[in-house]
């Protein structure tokens, strides 16, 4: 039985699994929620005869490190999050539906079906008889939508002497994959002036709303959307009251950049915005920096596309790559020079939303063969060449 078919018929099973996952709460900061999914995916790991080592946090909740054995050495490294972005409570109010051929629920798309599909993978691959699934070494983090705090350290040390790196945000319309995201920066602004009654002694005050005000405009001024630079002033705040001089103000700025060269070049324009003073008597202080490197497109990028291509081609599809702006913990593998490609997850999309985000179940089986005959060729590629 080929892989596809065998997905097929494990289809009824997968859904299960799935709709298990999505009824369980996994906001970041809810290490219960996250570690009840830590458990399951555990539990069917070792169902599965493999080794799954938890690494415990006090905070957040346990990262999860899993392979063949204990002992293995495996080349290609797969990374999922387990956290979602959604409260406690919502799996509750809004629980796991199917609707036609889509699946609905919180963290149905990011990416509980990734779950799912790593474990099926790996299981039909066993099941097949193919070794393959010997070459993966899985990390399932807690801490992905707020930048992997907690996860970057064991995602970059499983990168070492790894050969290639699926990540498996969801995949995207049209059979594609991501083999680019965006570089992340978040910089905080803030702002020192002088408090002042404003109507009995406006002129002894320093106005630092006035003062980010001028800031903001010279911030906004950076974003050159063709050339893949975004800046954007999310938040502002400032003052005590409207009849006081505001003595303090701040903003919060996400930036996002397409390759490493802008990255230092931006982060410098913007430290020269912040030290450049327009009202006199005030001061800025600027916090922060590019949270999350670019995931940029190489020539082993590009050599790994051709092998998901032909695994693809193999399934009936015609697999294509687009980039993103979104964050993912690609970044962290392709930071350490692995080849890495994204969106290796099934088919879904309006991730965060709160009622749209979905995954589409007439594509999982194809693209849980897709993930699982990536691997396959990827390790029979590998062992050719030694």
């Amino acid at each position: 039985m080929d892989l596809e078919k065998r997905l097929e018929a494990q289809m009824p099973e997968m859904k299960d699994m799935l709709e298990q996952l999505v009824n369980t709460d996994s906001n970041t900061y809810d290490k219960k929620g996250v570690d009840s999914i830590g458990n399951l995916l555990k539990d069917k790991f070792e169902e599965l005869g493999m080794y799954v080592h938890i690494h415990r946090e006090k905070e957040h909740g346990n990262n999860l490190e899993v392979k063949a054995d204990r002992g293995s050495d495996p080349k290609i490294l797969i990374v999922a999050h387990m956290d979602t972005v959604f409260p406690a409570g919502t799996a509750q109010e809004r629980p796991f539906e199917i609707i036609d051929d889509k699946a609905y629920g919180p963290g149905v798309s990011d990416e509980k079906a990734s779950h799912v599909s790593v474990l099926y993978a790996l299981k039909a691959l066993k099941e097949s008889g193919s070794h393959a699934y010997k070459n993966v070494h899985v990390i399932f983090n807690s801490d992905e939508e707020i930048g992997s705090p907690t996860s970057k350290p064991l995602i970059k040390k499983a990168a070492n002497n790894k050969h290639f790196s699926l990540v498996v945000e969801s995949g995207r319309p049209g059979d594609a994959v991501v083999s680019q995201r965006k570089g992340v920066g978040r910089f905080d602004l803030e702002v020192e002036g002088k408090g002042a009654h404003a109507g009995v002694e406006p002129e002894l005050g320093r106005s630092a709303i006035n003062e980010l005000s001028h800031k903001v405009i010279k911030l906004q001024d950076l974003n050159n959307y063709e050339e893949g630079l975004s800046v954007n002033v999310g938040l502002f705040n400032g003052g005590t009251s409207s009849n006081t001089v505001p003595p303090d103000a701040d903003a919060k700025v996400d930036v996002r950049v397409k390759d490493k060269q802008q990255a230092k070049e931006v982060t410098k324009e913007i430290s020269d915005i912040a030290d450049q003073d327009i009202v006199e008597g005030t001061s800025t202080k600027i916090e922060g920096g590019m949270a999350q490197p670019p995931m940029e497109k190489t020539e082993e990028t590009e050599k790994l596309l051709e092998v998901i291509r032909a695994a693809g081609k193999e399934l009936g599809m015609s697999v294509k790559d687009e980039s993103t702006g979104g964050a993912s913990d690609a970044a962290y593998t392709a930071d350490e020079g692995v080849p890495t490609v994204d969106g290796m997850g099934p088919l879904g999309e309006f991730s965060h939303s709160l009622t749209e985000e979905y995954v589409d179940l007439k594509t999982f089986p194809k693209r849980t063969a897709l993930l699982a005959r990536s691997i396959e060729l990827l390790t029979n590629n590998r062992n050719k060449e030694q």
